[in-house]
């Protein structure tokens, strides 16, 4: 049970960090969306009933307010006493006065809303893993722990700390210096499996690390004894606290003493805990993210204005009984915007559907073989092939200055979300085809993207010039 109420007067000022890193520090929304809950915590004394108070801000008003949990452990007993605990509630919200501490809003955090956040959260750091075990070679994390797994306030997982293994083997001996292993730190040994450091690390270490994570998120905490590491004891409390047995299931599987037993990252997407059939809503706005840079930004509003709002968008017979109809005029607008962009940040991915071609790590970043490490004479590289597709097209032409030539401004956005924007001055012999044959000789552009690319500019170059170059 979550209540936001005025936060107390501060001495001093609070200062404003950057847009990303307020960001950061959100951990928590109301349902509503109104109230966000940062990570400070505010000291307001022994309140009875109240076991956590966070700072929390208004989004509508723009002012701080104070965000108090109440938690109850019984839930047989909390059933019993929440049409009275509710009602409660409903009459302290109706306590208005100028000296009298107000109480904004109240609600209820049922486990089943919590449920659906630890699979939305396991399904993202499982594609990430996924991601990074298919890669040739495969990228082990290797400190995979609470600490270096990031939420932000849209829900979004983030995973740190994942190339310091990569470039740690990439340098010369002479030029690594001694990176102090989270192993130090007693308090995160749990998320180290058994045969963590005796032999050549695997894939299966991250899916032990996972685990421990996903137990964690779970119980939402794993009782230790102050700085201490936490005991064998503590984690078996924890994994007989689950009540869901496929959740149960789940987390021993990652588990497992044996790495051998444990199962890959792709392979947990697809456990019953977590399958689950895609809707068409989130099917059909994938496919829209990936053709995006044949559309405008606004293509939902264009689309709706060109729609009749009261016409008949689906439809489910149920005879004899009338039908069941869902109209335009019951979409918003907004709400599909917001969908979207979830689905382009990474909130919803595909995951029932065949692994993707592994991931071929750049040349710099992959182990190097003995031969390479040989004194031998310089010889000109060859360039890295991209192995990423570029998921929207953003193209510009403007007249230089002396108006005899034109540049051309290209931005490219690759499917793991990266940004490339690139600037080349127009020659009268330059055209479409020979320039994405240039960007994709040169690393730019995946060889796969080479006609796309090519029919983008062209079409750029007839709306801008009348004509190709």
């Amino acid at each position: 049970m979550a209540a936001p109420e005025p936060a107390p007067r501060r001495g001093r000022e609070r200062e404003r960090e950057e847009e990303s890193e307020d960001e950061s520090d959100i951990l928590e929304e109301s349902p509503c969306g109104r109230w966000q809950k940062r990570r400070e915590q505010v000291n307001q004394g022994n309140m009875p009933g109240v076991q956590s108070t966070f700072l929390a801000m208004d989004t509508e008003e723009g002012v701080e307010v104070v965000w108090n949990e109440l938690h109850f452990g019984d839930r047989k007993a909390f059933a019993a006493h929440e049409e009275k605990i509710q009602t409660m509630f409903e009459q302290l919200v109706l306590v208005d006065h100028p000296n009298i501490v107000k109480l904004h809003k109240y609600w209820l955090d049922a486990s089943e809303a919590r449920a659906r956040a630890w699979k939305r959260w396991c399904t993202q750091i499982l594609s990430a893993l996924s991601f990074l075990h298919a890669c040739s070679p495969p990228i082990i994390h290797g400190n995979l722990t609470s600490d270096t797994i990031f939420i932000q306030h849209n829900g979004l997982i983030k995973i740190g700390s994942v190339w310091h293994r990569v470039f740690s083997s990439a340098l010369p001996g002479d030029l690594r210096s001694p990176v102090r292993a989270q192993r130090e730190d007693v308090r995160n040994l749990h998320f180290f499996p058994p045969e963590y450091g005796e032999f050549a690390d695997g894939t299966a270490v991250d899916i032990f690390s996972f685990g421990m994570c996903a137990l964690e998120m779970a119980v939402l905490e794993i009782q230790a004894n102050g700085d201490t590491r936490v005991t064998e004891e503590a984690i078996t409390r924890a994994r007989h606290s689950l009540s869901d047995p496929n959740m149960r299931e789940f987390i021993l599987s990652c588990l497992a003493r044996d790495p051998s037993h444990r199962p890959s990252a792709h392979n947990l997407l697809f456990h019953r805990v977590l399958f689950e059939v895609h809707s068409l809503k989130l099917l059909a706005a994938h496919c829209v993210i990936q053709h995006q840079h044949l559309m405008p930004e606004n293509v939902v509003e264009e689309k709706s204005k060109a729609v009749d709002l009261h016409a008949v968008l689906a439809e489910i017979p149920r005879p004899p009984r009338p039908p069941r109809q869902w109209r335009y005029s019951e979409v918003s607008c907004l709400e599909l915007d917001k969908f979207l962009e979830d689905v382009r940040n990474g909130i919803y991915p595909l995951m029932n559907f065949a692994a993707a071609r592994p991931l071929g790590l750049p040349r710099v970043l992959a182990p190097p073989p003995e031969e390479a490490q040989k004194a031998k004479t310089p010889t000109p590289e060859p360039f890295d092939s991209e192995t990423r597709k570029v998921i929207q097209m953003q193209c510009n032409l403007e007249r230089s200055e002396d108006k005899a030539r034109w540049h051309l401004t290209l931005l490219l956005v690759l499917e793991d979300r990266l940004h490339r924007q690139l600037t080349y001055d127009l020659l009268p012999t330059d055209s479409a085809q020979d320039l994405a044959a240039e960007l994709v000789h040169y690393g730019f552009v995946h060889e796969d993207d080479r006609t796309k690319l090519a029919a983008f500019l062209e079409s750029t170059f007839l709306k801008y010039l009348g004509a190709q170059p």
